[in-house]
């Protein structure tokens, strides 16, 4: 059984990944000026595959063994890598990181209806679907009106957008299973990475051909081994960790916090204004995994008891 009401530990690796992940578009956005989305993605799972490859051969860890589970393994690399990985490069290369960042916010919409039908210890509940809305609300208000402007055009970038929420909203609800097969987060990371650069190898040859391109200067080359190493590597890590503990839905909510930390890291490091939409976009977000959480309100109705 899962802890639907995380612990302190839980959110600070939440709170980490947001930080690894909402650097990726930062990192994606200097990566795609110098070479094509799949090549992008390819490098990118095959760089953490082979950090994570190294500190398993160096450390107590055992790498994934039965064909069952690297079944499974493959499985959750083609929902949660090589699927939404290719769609979200693709179509950041039309759209603005803004409305991205709205579509990608949809991930937790997904994931409590999937996983609420999938999981029997996940069910959908009033309490989560409303913090579920709060929050995306929270990321429309964040970002600001302006960002849905461009929804009208570029359908198909918005679709793709689309498109690769629903397919992490199918794998965090597939990824539980891990729990019950004997094998650890890092395990884990290091089986889906490892599966998700075998898929992306051939494709990558066969559709971008990256042993002809030209060769990208150095700003490019650093954004890709950022992407592999901080916001793959690590950030799976974290990731399987939270998934473990405290769920599907749970560790989705990682998509409400991911534009939050983008604005917070624009403020802190290119002198970027906040505004006053952020701080009510900010208090939006808190509400509303607050409400999922659950803790508080059953504090306050304790307290009026």
């Amino acid at each position: 059984m899962i802890n639907q009401s995380m612990g302190s530990k839980d959110w600070a690796m939440l709170l980490s990944l947001s930080f690894l992940w909402g650097g990726s578009f930062f990192f994606v956005g200097v990566a795609v000026t110098g070479l094509p989305p799949l090549t992008i993605v390819t490098l990118r799972v095959a760089i953490a595959a082979s950090i994570l490859w190294m500190i398993l051969l160096f450390s107590q860890h055992k790498a994934p063994k039965t064909a069952k589970l690297w079944r499974d393994l493959f499985i959750m690399g083609l929902l949660n890598n090589v699927i939404p990985f290719s769609l979200i490069v693709w179509g950041q290369t039309h759209i603005a990181s803004g409305l991205a960042s709205i579509l990608n916010a949809t991930i937790p919409l997904f994931t409590v209806v999937i996983a609420g039908w999938l999981l029997p210890d996940e069910r959908m509940t009033a309490r989560k679907v409303t913090g579920v809305g709060i929050g995306f609300f929270g990321v429309i208000v964040l970002m600001g009106p302006s960002s849905l402007a461009q929804m009208g055009t570029d359908t198909v970038a918005q679709l793709a957008i689309l498109g690769a929420a629903i397919s992490y909203g199918f794998a965090t609800p597939f990824g539980r299973r891990f729990q019950t097969m004997g094998i650890s987060p890092f395990q884990t990371s290091v089986g889906q990475v490892t599966a998700s650069t075998i898929m992306l190898l051939p494709l990558v040859f066969l559709f971008e051909r990256p042993d002809q391109l030209v060769n990208p200067n150095n700003e490019v080359w650093l954004a890709v081994i950022a992407l592999g190493a901080f916001s793959t590597a690590l950030a799976y890590i974290l990731f399987f960790n939270v998934l473990s503990s405290a769920g599907a839905t749970n560790v989705a909510l990682v998509a409400f916090l991911v534009p939050l930390t983008a604005i917070f890291l624009g403020w802190l490091i290119l002198d970027e204004q906040l505004r006053i939409e952020h701080f009510a976009g900010m208090a939006f977000i808190g509400l509303g995994l607050a409400a999922i959480d659950g803790r508080l309100w059953t504090k306050l109705k304790n307290a009026t008891k």
